[in-house]
């Protein structure tokens, strides 16, 4: 009775009951990743933002495992994909897996929600929403691990190589205006445009970036602060810059490295891998 009554519930109804003032925290996970939601959530507790969080679940077995300690914190958005093992970067099944997220944020901005997504990755070492302020459409983070000053500008930063901008598409925060839900419409066409292939070994990153340099003009951007959100080639690897910015650390993200026992091992040597009392490791839910 319980797995079916998961099973019904929908992202609506789900997000009805989570939201606090407007805004909910979202993440999509598959069951391979469950140890690290579990991570996530330990550090958001922290903050006492976890009742705020709403798990998007891509397989029944996530869906399962997070409602059983956690009722109506997991919702599953159908069509669901095939259970695997965890997708590797590059592979066809992470762009399968990550190319449905703009259309589930696109979904909740529908329905009036302000949204943070986060990638399960991620630690939380502050409060992010502090940093959100003004009424922008969009608040992103830069994914390059050049130092930039302090005071940087909150401008999209300059096209790189590729022509275009390196924005991570894994730390967002939208508000539900016409600027942001233009920014996923066309990520979702971007990705329509440029589909996986072995040659091309496409993740969604690209088509965000491609989605939000044609429509710089439309959409009012701000790019939050270096010091506060690094890209983990930063945080991980320029232990000088990582001293000098202690303590003004939000959100850190162990990206710049592939393979999950790698990211455990990195965050277990930064002392970021917290053994919080949220277990959610995968039953058998066959």
């Amino acid at each position: 009775v319980e797995k079916r009554r998961w099973e019904s519930l929908t992202l609506q109804e789900a997000v009805g009951s989570i939201a606090r003032n407007g805004t909910v925290i979202v993440c999509v996970v598959s069951q391979p990743y469950l140890p690290f939601l579990s991570n996530w959530l330990g550090s958001v507790g922290k903050y006492e933002r976890r009742e705020q969080v709403l798990v998007i679940a891509e397989d029944y077995g996530t869906l399962y495992a997070v409602n059983e300690k956690w009722p109506g914190h997991a919702v599953i958005v159908p069509p669901v994909l095939p259970l695997g093992p965890a997708h590797r970067f590059g592979s066809q099944g992470f762009f399968n897996f990550t190319s449905r997220r703009p259309r589930h944020l696109l979904q909740l901005l529908r329905l009036g929600y302000s949204v943070l997504y986060n990638d399960v990755d991620m630690v939380w070492l502050k409060d992010p929403f502090p940093f959100f302020k003004g009424n922008y459409d969009i608040y992103l983070t830069d994914d390059m691990v050049d130092v930039k000053p302090h005071n940087h500008s909150h401008e999209l930063p300059a096209p790189g190589k590729k022509g275009r901008t390196y924005i991570c598409s894994c730390m967002l925060f939208l508000r539900p205006t016409p600027g942001a839900k233009l920014i996923l419409r066309k990520w979702i066409e971007e990705l329509q445009a440029q589909p996986w292939s072995p040659k091309a070994r496409a993740n969604d990153q690209p088509a965000f970036n491609w989605a939000l340099n044609k429509s710089a003009s439309q959409v009012n951007s701000y790019l939050l602060p270096q010091y506060a959100f690094p890209s983990g080639g930063l945080y991980f690897k320029n232990e000088t810059w990582r001293e000098e910015t202690k303590g003004k650390h939000a959100i850190v993200h162990n990206n710049y490295i592939t393979g999950f026992e790698k990211k455990i091992k990195r965050f277990h040597e930064h002392n970021l891998w917290l053994q919080v009392s949220l277990a959610l490791e995968a039953g058998d839910y066959g």
